[in-house]
């Protein structure tokens, strides 16, 4: 019996269980390694139409469509029509940002990285027509610089809609277009949606969130982020089995299952290069490439990126040097956990690969000198701030603002854990994850000046 005969007989047996002891209402996965593809799906696409959950259902896929974004641009580098490492003024004359030095400084690559160094957690709804993202990239000129461009890594949403922008002035248009023309017909994809409207053509699964964390899932109240963050990730929707033959495509150095060169090999292979390292923040890669995230699991290189959009939560994994990828689609509940057990089992009997465990506070963690730590960390979404108390516990109080707090998110009042050196856990997990913190820097002061857990939140002197 071949292992993904296995792995097939494992997944249709495991996947329900673990929907129902995780609470997620439906997820699909596929799995290739070297070319052959096992799929499965379990539970209903809504809870509110019961309508089964099946392997060619369209999820969304979320920040997976990064890599999209940076596939697109890599194509335009083939074309000789942009240069990564020229100033992205080049391209978008009107880029303006609040800090003049850094917006003429700021490259494509420090956009594909997260290393532009600006404000990214910023979600300006600027209508549905095809101008949104060029209306969107208006909006970014009172953005505040957090770094000089290229000095660390902050995730940035806003970023890849600037790259986004680019496609679209460097094609002539719209980057839902961009992605049909350039990405979907070569690739051959038949279940992939760049926006509701073809998504509601296919069995599409609708997000659901918890009013409280014990809460049943119930369907979300909007299907979809809004339009002018599509190239961040905002609507891009697609079945498991069409996410593994674009990642198939960079498997075989830019080329389609039909032969059709897609990519360089050049580009495909340079997307996977290194270009910062990642403070030790959970399920975030140890560093990150042009667009794709980079881990460092049992002494290989996997590749890859998660997504989440509204209940919606999307992981991709691919082991380049054995030909394997693995995409799980949820709509719902705890999807870590499920995303832990599934991956954790595939890439030990496929790859020879143990993924790490998903990190939790230590039973007895180490008393600590807080000084460093305590403080304000403001961003645009929302204001963060450190405090100790009497027993020598460290508190995370997290006030949204701006678009959080329009749409209804609340304060917490979270305990920070010390796990090691500077890197602390929250005691509560949030669907299934112990979120990390990282203080990062110094204020000349002595004090920490970023609290970073993936975007490096500054410091409120």
């Amino acid at each position: 019996m071949s292992k993904m005969h296995e792995v097939g007989g494992w997944l249709q047996e495991r996947l329900p269980a673990l929907l129902g002891e995780h609470k997620v209402p439906g997820a699909a996965v596929a799995v290739s390694l070297d070319g052959q593809v096992v799929e499965h799906a379990a539970g209903v696409l809504s809870t509110a139409t019961g309508v089964e959950a099946t392997t060619d259902s369209l999820f969304q896929v979320g920040s997976i469509t990064k890599v999209w974004t940076a596939t697109l641009i890599m194509q335009l580098v083939d074309e000789g029509l942009l240069d990564l490492d020229a100033p992205v003024r080049r391209y978008l004359p009107e880029f303006r940002l609040a800090d003049e030095t850094a917006a003429a400084a700021i490259t494509t690559r420090q956009l594909l990285s997260h290393t532009a160094g600006f404000e990214g957690d910023l979600f300006t709804d600027t209508g549905r027509g095809d101008d949104c993202v060029e209306k969107y990239v208006a909006t970014l000129a009172d953005t505040a610089q957090l770094f000089a461009p290229g000095e660390m890594f902050s995730y940035n949403n806003a970023g890849f809609c600037v790259l986004g922008r680019i496609v679209e002035v460097l094609r002539g248009k719209a980057y839902d277009d961009c992605l049909r023309q350039h990405l979907f017909t070569p690739l051959g994809l038949t279940h992939a949606a760049a926006d509701p409207y073809e998504a509601i053509l296919h069995r599409a699964a609708v997000g659901h969130i918890q009013p409280a964390p014990d809460a049943d899932p119930r369907p979300a109240p909007v299907w979809a982020l809004v339009r002018s963050n599509a190239p961040a990730g905002a609507m891009l929707a697609m079945s498991p089995r069409d996410l593994l033959t674009f990642a198939g495509m960079h498997l075989a150095g830019g080329v389609a299952p039909d032969g059709t060169v897609v990519l360089s090999t050049g580009s495909a292979a340079a997307m996977r290069l290194p270009q910062v390292t990642v403070p030790d923040v959970a399920l975030m890669g140890n560093a990150w490439g042009l667009g794709w995230e980079l881990f460092d699991w049992s002494g290989r290189t996997v590749i890859g990126h998660d997504g989440g959009t509204i209940g919606q939560s999307a992981f991709l994994r691919v082991v380049p040097d054995r030909n394997l990828a693995i995409a799980l689609l949820t709509n719902g509940g705890n999807p870590v956990a499920v995303y832990a057990e599934i991956y954790r089992h595939l890439l030990r009997e496929l790859a020879d690969i143990e993924m790490p465990a998903i990190r939790t506070p230590p039973a007895e963690p180490a008393p600590i000198d807080a000084r460093r730590y305590l403080g304000t960390y403001a961003s645009e979404v929302a204001d963060l701030t450190v405090t100790q108390d009497a027993d020598g516990r460290l508190w995370l109080e997290q006030t949204p603002k701006g678009i959080l707090a329009e749409i209804g998110e609340r304060s917490e009042h979270l305990e920070l854990v010390p796990l090691h050196g500077d890197t602390f856990v929250q005691a509560q997990p949030r669907m299934g994850l112990h979120i990390s913190h990282v203080f990062v820097g110094d204020d000349g002061d002595g004090h920490a000046l970023y609290l970073h857990s993936g975007r490096a939140t500054r410091r409120v002197s």
